[in-house]
């Protein structure tokens, strides 16, 4: 005679898991840190290697690359050989590509060390983001993990000009890499200790040719990207980013086509899924863009040194930690949608009162109060595009939840960044070249810098307030396209 247990839901975290996630929000916190540290290395990087300007562009830019191209592959990887494995692996090779990189003697060498740092970053993040559904079965307690592994993410991006900026008071530029060593090193030890060897993989292989098709979309579409951000006339850029989205289509075809596919593209016909990624796509282009034209103005209208600019935009990223650790528990009480509806009213409130500001002050609680708002839509947007993938996928899925983020930030750049940039030089002086840092560098007249300043300031009202306009917009889509999810771990009448 057999017994059959019924069980009201799936099995809730113990303390084991909870460990876990401390475990797993070290790498989390380190990426953030290394991602906001190295803008403040860069004067003494640059005098002790002597880099060309082209040099300097790829030291700055490579991990992304690299990183943002191997996200959807390392992602795959994961679900086949395990999350666990992949993270042990990339916190081996993130620990010695940094140690490589602290001791770089020339700048070739540390072009190819960021590249290494870039690669092993794309098997710590989807792994980490997968390992957390693997730890959290049940419905609340996920979402609370991701609030935790989003305000990690965020603290590390706070903290990184305050710790960067000790590290260079009392060492030389390589120690900003260096301190991913001990982290790495205690990732190696707690995590066989405390994180599930994940069992529920995919049997296929990775498929080469699908490898080398999704870098050939990703790469491309990128640097495409980031240089119509720098110069928006630039011809190559486009021709780029077209060849990014044939090979983009390519790819897709070949996964619709494989038996086990490297990305499963069925994910994207779930509407939870698609309409959640949308919004952290969207939402990281107004994010992103405001973001870069505040550090702007800190730095280049008020004249603060990066590490006090950096000190100043520590409160909306300290508010996107608290309001990623909050919504999570709202959310068991109301509707994500209208969660997420809320949050952007709240942010287009914000943005809108940045067009408006005219000191660091006020232009930082109109930005504070932006991101608090936007903190929802990261943290349910999240919870919904992993929560929407079978546990055998959460690697892949994981990995285009990352990915949107990537792309969201490039986009941000280099739309919102055109379209101030454009702002600019509609009312600029002459002289004052095509953007308020060739302006000051140039060393204009005080009068002709008093009229570039207040171009600027028009291209940064600009861009605010159509980050605002698009934040009410993404709130009313967003509350229509998830208006049928209950509150989290509600049960169905």
């Amino acid at each position: 005679m057999s017994v059959i247990v019924e069980t009201e839901g799936p099995p809730r975290a113990g303390r084991r898991e909870w460990a876990g996630l401390a475990v797993l929000a070290l790498p989390v916190l380190l990426l953030a840190l290394d991602n906001s540290v190295l803008f403040l290395a860069l004067p003494r990087l640059g005098a002790d290697l002597a880099p060309s300007a082209t040099q300097m562009l790829w030291i700055i830019d490579v991990y992304g690359f690299l990183m943002a191209g191997f996200l959807v592959t390392m992602g795959a990887v994961g679900d086949r050989v395990g999350r666990r494995r992949l993270l042990l692996v990339g916190s081996v090779a993130f620990g010695g590509a940094s140690v490589l990189a602290a001791y770089a003697p020339s700048a070739g060498a540390l072009i190819v060390a960021r590249a290494l740092l870039g690669l092993a970053a794309a098997t710590l993040l989807p792994s980490t983001l997968a390992l957390v559904t693997v730890l959290f079965r049940d419905a609340r307690q996920r979402a609370f993990a991701i609030g935790v592994f989003s305000a990690c993410f965020m603290g590390g991006a706070a903290l990184g000009p305050v710790i960067g900026g000790l590290l260079l008071e009392a060492f030389w530029w390589g120690s900003v890499f260096l301190m991913a060593v001990p982290v790495m090193v205690l990732l190696l030890v707690a995590a066989p200790l405390l994180l599930p060897a994940d069992g529920e993989r995919g049997n296929g292989r990775i498929d080469p040719v699908s490898v080398v098709l999704s870098l050939a979309a990703v790469l491309p579409l990128v640097y495409g990207l980031k240089e119509a951000a720098a110069e928006p006339g630039r011809v190559t850029a486009y021709a780029a980013m077209a060849a990014g989205l044939v090979f983009g289509v390519l790819f897709v075809r070949r996964q619709r086509a494989a038996a086990d596919p490297m990305l499963d593209v069925a994910l994207f016909r779930d509407r939870t899924f698609s309409t959640a990624l949308g919004i952290l796509v969207v939402g990281t282009i107004v994010q992103s863009g405001v973001y870069l034209f505040v550090s702007q103005y800190l730095q280049l209208v008020e004249g603060m040194a990066p590490l006090r600019a950096g000190l100043w935009m520590a409160p909306p990223a300290l508010a996107l930690v608290a309001g990623s650790l909050a919504t999570p528990l709202v959310a068991r009480r109301v509707r994500p949608g209208i969660v997420v509806a809320t949050g952007l009213v709240l942010t287009a409130a914000g943005f809108g009162a940045a067009m408006w500001t005219d000191s660091p002050a006020t232009m930082t609680v109109a930005v504070t109060v932006g991101f608090l708002g936007a903190s929802p839509l990261g943290v349910l947007g999240m919870d919904l595009v992993v929560g929407s993938a079978p546990r055998e996928r959460a690697g892949s899925a994981s990995a285009v939840a990352e990915m949107s983020g990537e792309f969201g930030v490039a986009l941000g750049v280099a739309t919102l960044g055109s379209l101030g940039a454009a702002v600019y030089r509609a009312s600029a002086p002459e002289e004052g070249g095509a953007s308020l840092g060739e302006a000051a560098a140039a060393r204009l007249p005080a009068e002709a810098m008093e009229r570039a300043r207040e171009a600027f300031m028009d291209g940064l009202a600009a861009v605010a307030g159509v980050s605002a306009a698009l934040v009410l917009v993404l709130a009313v889509v967003g509350a229509a396209l998830l208006r049928h999810l209950r509150p989290i771990g509600e049960k169905r009448g």
